[in-house]
């Protein structure tokens, strides 16, 4: 068995030595800036450790596992563009080192890209591979919809943004697993019980996003607390806070939500007080609570793997790394 950190050298060391020699220039450097800029790479590692639970050849399925990593990463360009983000990974953002539609050309050649890598799984399960990948970009683009929408409503439930996250975050991470089971020969049912490891492991991931961005410390966090506060993003904190039955503490809320003169808020002041509201309605424990049952179901979907206990460590220190991060 590889560790994670093994996979992740693996990961780090097929996409540093990534070439793209066609043309033109202008197309493909961008993506080159954009891999060169890091990132987790947690998606690539996934597919590795799931592929490595039956056989050991791990170097045999870097080409699909690099091509969830150039997928995610053409996500992320252009969800800079759509959101007219300024840095990713403390560097400028495609369209601002470069312009728009080259932002969207370049995304678009990514993404055709990703294919390419994942296409290069074994013929026998190339079908269930492509038509998984297919549908999780698909839902992908439902999610961002979602999450586009939700910035022009007032009445978002948990629900609603519990399915948002799932779409957005979580099934690409489900799928990253679940294609590393696919192509190490893993039974139906393990697939799916790797697959569902992903989606509760991802909902409590990005609920973890949502606290730290109040209640974590910025020099950990790698940047400043509060962003999600400053642009009234419907957030699981923020959903709970609107549907706090407290009249007081709610039009108090809804004040600083509504704000119209921007300019003339001190964005730590807003912070520091939407923060002292989360405090007095209890809204971190309840985040840190709905964390918790997702990540006690991810445990529950690895105990049901049908191979040795040995064999599921490095996924069960994965999950617990995920949930103890402070950044």
């Amino acid at each position: 068995m590889f560790t994670f950190q093994e996979l992740l050298d693996k990961s780090n060391d097929h996409i540093g030595r990534l070439q793209f020699t066609r043309q033109p220039e202008g197309l493909y450097d961008p993506i080159a800036y954009v891999l060169s800029l890091g990132g987790k790479r947690i998606r690539p590692v996934l597919m590795l450790m799931a592929y490595n639970l039956y056989k050991e050849d791990v170097d045999s399925i870097l080409g699909p596992a690099i091509g969830i990593e150039v997928y995610h990463n053409y996500t992320l360009l252009h969800d800079d563009l759509m959101d007219r983000a300024d840095r990713r990974r403390g560097q400028l953002t495609v369209h601002r080192k470069w312009n728009d539609n080259v932002a969207i050309l370049s995304g678009d050649a990514m993404l055709v890209l990703a294919y390419q890598y994942m296409a290069q799984a074994p013929a026998a399960c190339l079908k269930e591979v492509l038509d998984l990948f297919s549908t999780t970009a698909l839902e992908i683009c439902e999610g961002q919809q979602w999450d586009m929408e939700f910035e022009q409503r007032m009445d978002v439930s948990e629900s609603e943004y519990m399915e948002m996250i799932r779409l957005k975050t979580s099934v690409l991470l489900a799928s990253s697993l679940k294609i590393g089971a696919i192509l190490g020969g893993a039974s139906a049912e393990d697939a799916r019980h790797l697959y569902d490891f992903g989606i509760h492991a991802g909902l409590a991931f990005q609920l973890k996003d949502d606290f730290l961005d109040v209640y974590g410390d910025p020099a950990i966090f790698g940047k400043n607390i509060g962003g999600d506060i400053l642009c009234n993003k419907k957030t699981y904190m923020l959903i709970q806070a609107l549907a706090h039955p407290d009249p007081r503490l709610h039009a108090e809320l809804m004040e600083w939500i509504e704000r119209a003169d921007a300019a003339r808020t001190c964005p730590a002041e807003k912070i520091a007080a939407v923060t002292r509201l989360y405090d007095q309605m209890g809204i971190g424990a309840l985040c840190e609570q709905k964390m918790q049952m997702y990540n006690e179901q991810a445990a529950r979907d690895l105990e049901q793997l049908s191979v040795p206990a040995d064999r599921k460590v490095e996924l069960q220190q994965l999950l617990a790394r995920m949930a103890h991060r402070e950044m």
